[in-house]
């Protein structure tokens, strides 16, 4: 295999990155961290604009949410250190330095992991440190994450390529869900039919956003979803599949944005399905968006509703009637004498 040759053309137009960064921290960090921190680099010196959190999701296509994340990460791990205003907003942002020492500290060790130097201990000393407990939390963590890449492998039956394994330490260490939970989210995606990383990463991110943070929760939120999706599914006699995209928008609005309970959701379709005789989920959210006008919350409420239009149908065909009979007979009943009618033309 060729050696490859690295040149350098002294540009003027440049920005400084640190060895220390690219050894010791670039490796570990989410691939969209990364980009945000060498956003951040490049207009340390040389802004081009007025920076605000709106515009770096804006140049580096990602949402506002996705760069407090990597801000909140860069912080935590010591390179950056972050100012808020009253309302405990971002207002500023002060970039550090690589601790010293970290550029002469071997490649192939993780930051995670330093090993301090052991001080020559008299035997007294040896004996009242030996029993004071080690701290192996970060090793277990390590440990864990690398678990859990060997563990999603089985579950998708492949070999992580660098961005599934990307995706994976963005679940562990970006979102910062346990170990646990990130082997229930692939479980619970690959049982659903989808072994896709950007299905599984978009349902990780739902699930952040639900502030889901143990596997119990997200059983239970699982559990809501599948009885909501399959019910309507059921009632509108569609089996065998799971609810197409622009299907599951429409469920979420009915019980989420609406609030409606299932119990009126599957009324609305069976409702749909007495009128039009097919599956329409369009039709069926014309019928709630009337039923969320008139304040309907229970199905006692449908009742109510129900006679109240039942009433204005037979109040409007009492007015049709009526409206009918005066249009034709809003005259005075003409009489003939019909003797003297005919003795008239006979006379003629």
């Amino acid at each position: 295999m060729k050696t490859l040759k690295l040149r350098n053309h002294f540009q003027t137009d440049s920005t400084l990155v640190e060895n220390g960064f690219i050894d010791h921290y670039m490796a570990d960090a989410n691939g969209e961290f990364v980009k945000v921190y060498l956003f951040l680099l490049r207009h340390l010196h040389n802004p081009c604009m007025p920076l605000t959190i709106s515009t770096i999701a804006d140049c580096l296509q990602n949402t506002e949410k996705d760069i407090l994340r990597a801000l909140n990460y860069w912080q935590k791990e010591g390179l950056l250190t972050l100012e808020y205003d009253n309302s405990g907003n971002v207002s500023g942002i002060t970039m550090g330095t690589i601790p010293e020492g970290s550029t002469d500290e071997p490649l192939d060790e993780p930051k995670e992991n330093p090993i301090p130097p052991q001080p020559v201990q008299t035997a007294a000393e040896s004996s009242s440190v030996a029993s004071e407990p080690t701290n192996i939390e970060p090793f277990r963590n390590r440990k864990e994450l690398k678990s859990l890449l060997f563990i999603t492998e089985q579950y998708l039956g492949k070999t992580l390529s660098a961005k599934d394994i990307e995706s994976i330490h963005y679940f562990y260490d970006g979102l910062h869900f346990s170990a646990d939970l990130v082997e229930y989210l692939i479980e619970y995606c690959v049982e659903n039919g989808h072994k896709n990383m950007h299905y599984i990463h978009k349902v990780a991110l739902a699930w952040s956003e639900a502030n889901i943070t143990t596997v119990d929760q997200a059983k239970q939120s699982s559990s809501f979803y599948n009885k909501n999706c399959y019910s309507v599914l059921n009632a509108f006699g569609i089996k065998g599949r799971a609810p197409a995209t622009p299907e599951l928008t429409y469920i979420n609005r009915w019980t989420n944005e609406y609030g409606f309970t299932l119990d009126i959701v599957i009324e609305a379709c069976n409702r749909t399905m007495a009128k039009i005789h097919q599956p329409n989920f369009e039709y069926t959210d014309s019928i709630l968006k009337k039923w969320l006008a008139a304040n309907v919350h229970h199905l006692s409420d449908l009742e109510r509703l129900d006679l109240a239009h039942k009433q204005t149908v037979t109040a409007r065909k009492s007015d049709s009637r009526s409206v009918g009979k005066n249009k034709f007979n809003n005259f005075e009943g003409r009489t003939y004498d019909y003797d003297s009618l005919e003795k008239q033309l006979l006379s003629q």
